[in-house]
Formats: C-alpha cells, structure tokens, sequence
C-alpha cells in the first residue's frame, strides 16, 4: 500500500470561528468549504479537514489530562514557527523547549481545545 495522503479530521462546535484559526493565525489556506458543516483548510499539500458538530470533541479532556495530542506538525524552522503563534496571539501551552526523544517542540491549543504540538528535529533549526 502507498498512501497519497493522510487528512486528519477534527471536531468544532463554531465552524467560521476554526476556519479564522487556522487561516488567520496559522496560515493556512481555505481549500473547500461545503455547506455550512465542513471544510478544509491547508498548508502546502498538508490538510486538515474541520468539521461542525454540536458538543465538543469528547477527547478533548482526555487528551489534556494525558499530555496526548490531536496533531503533531513537523515544521523546518520551530523558532519561526513559535514566533508565529506568540505574534497571532494562539494559546500556548508549552513553550518551546528540547525533548529527548530529538526533538525542539512547542504546544498550542486551537479555540475547540485540541492540542497541537508543532516540531522540529533538534539542532536543525538555528532561529529557536
């Protein structure tokens, strides 16, 4: 098997106000939007599909109480990336900092609460 491509979708209870999220504070684009329940928003060839529901996602508290995630971004330039969310004004959760595993990371939340860690692989980016 060989995947084209993985788009993982996520739950919100305010489709216009997610949509605004991810384009206006993370940059990514519209792609679709289909009726009034759901859309996709990308960056690059990289897609996320946003979709209307009544209650909140039900892992949201599960996933906080863990320290799990909904979606992990692999992005080349972290510090750039940090500067970003901070200068958007984004809910940070974790700062930018070095894990063990060889990774620089940081955690947001998006205004649904799913929790977003953004990473680079350790020393490869010189802008922390």
């Amino acid at each position: 098997m060989e995947l084209e491509a993985l788009v993982p979708q996520l739950r919100t209870t305010d489709l216009d106000r997610a949509i605004h999220f991810y384009t206006g504070k993370l940059g990514f684009v519209l792609s679709f939007r289909y009726q009034d329940f759901y859309a996709g928003v990308r960056c690059g060839d990289r897609m996320i599909h946003l979709k209307l529901v009544d209650d909140p996602d039900p892992g949201i508290d599960f996933v906080r109480s863990g320290q799990h995630l909904h979606i992990h971004f692999g992005v080349r330039d972290i510090g750039a990336a940090f500067r970003q969310v901070q200068d958007a004004g984004v809910k940070i959760i974790e700062g930018i900092s070095d894990r063990p595993w060889g990774t620089t990371e940081f955690v947001i939340e998006d205004p649904d609460g799913h929790t977003l860690y953004f990473g680079s692989t350790l020393g490869r980016s010189a802008t922390k």
